[in-house]
């Protein structure tokens, strides 16, 4: 009878066993891409980001529409690890962020240390071009300047680009610059519309709700519509950028592209520890 029913239960033990493995197998891919699992200065870190905070943010830290980057906010990487640790304990009000007291106090700095990591603190990277050539060519015959800003300075269309190489690898930053189908992020979403009036306009989807959608053309102006109002209203799939930088750029002027951006991006100040601030 024993060995009986422990013949019925081996199916259901296989089951179980192999679930196990699927959830042990989707725990370990959902972890940030491109860290060491075993560098003692970002895996405890890690481990809580995952697990508490890549809900939100994204695994990468970059966001998404549930919460902002606070890996590219200049705002973030401006506070120091003591007011970071502040903000992890105490959370904040109204800006749908729980405070996460259960954390210890080594837990927290873990925590800052991986963020850190994240927002590229690892160390300086390498150059692979000139950042000298790499502005003149963002600010003059590449043009982008006409959407992008950087340190206040260019264009409002596209994403601020002052934090944009945080983090991130010199070959990470040239794919998205030569990628061909690229896809805007949201609020920088390209749309064509059609009055009531039969005017078309086209521009960058700013807002947009259930009822309602503004508008920011190329000269800057802003439009509110009632969608009820539009004769017609649809996304355009491409992205203002433009797609043929992989042929319009040679391999020393993207490379000088690329490390402009990465000048650009000063992490350092945001380092600073209580004791430095004090």
């Amino acid at each position: 009878m024993i060995y009986f029913r422990f013949k019925l239960l081996l199916p259901i033990m296989a089951q179980v066993c192999c679930v196990a493995l699927s959830l042990s197998s989707l725990a370990h891919a959902q972890q940030p891409a491109g860290e060491d699992a075993g560098r003692p200065d970002s895996s405890p870190g890690r481990q809580i980001f995952v697990s508490t905070c890549s809900g939100c943010h994204g695994l990468d830290g970059r966001g998404s529409e549930r919460a902002p980057s606070v890996v590219t906010s200049s705002k973030v990487q401006s506070f120091s690890d003591s007011q970071l640790g502040d903000l992890i304990r105490n959370g904040i009000n109204g800006a749908g962020m729980p405070p996460f007291r259960s954390l210890t106090q080594d837990q927290v700095r873990g925590l800052v240390r991986f963020l850190r990591v994240l927002q590229g603190a690892s160390g300086s990277a390498k150059l692979p071009g000139d950042p000298a050539l790499g502005k003149e060519l963002f600010f003059g015959k590449e043009g982008c300047s006409t959407c992008h800003s950087i340190a206040g300075t260019g264009g409002f269309l596209g994403p601020d680009l002052s934090a944009y190489a945080t983090g991130k690898s010199a070959s990470e930053i040239a794919a998205s610059i030569t990628d061909s189908a690229r896809i805007p992020p949201v609020g920088y979403k390209l749309a064509d519309i059609v009055t009531s009036n039969g005017t078309r306009l086209e521009g960058i989807v700013r807002n947009e709700d259930n009822f309602s959608i503004q508008l920011q053309s190329r000269d800057g102006s802003l439009y509110s519509f009632d969608k009820s109002d539009l004769r017609s209203f649809e996304y355009v799939r491409q992205s203002l950028m433009p797609t043929n930088y992989k042929d319009q750029l040679s391999r020393g002027e993207l490379d000088s592209l690329v490390s402009y951006l990465m000048s650009e991006c000063s992490p350092e100040p945001a380092h600073k520890t209580k004791a430095e601030d004090q």
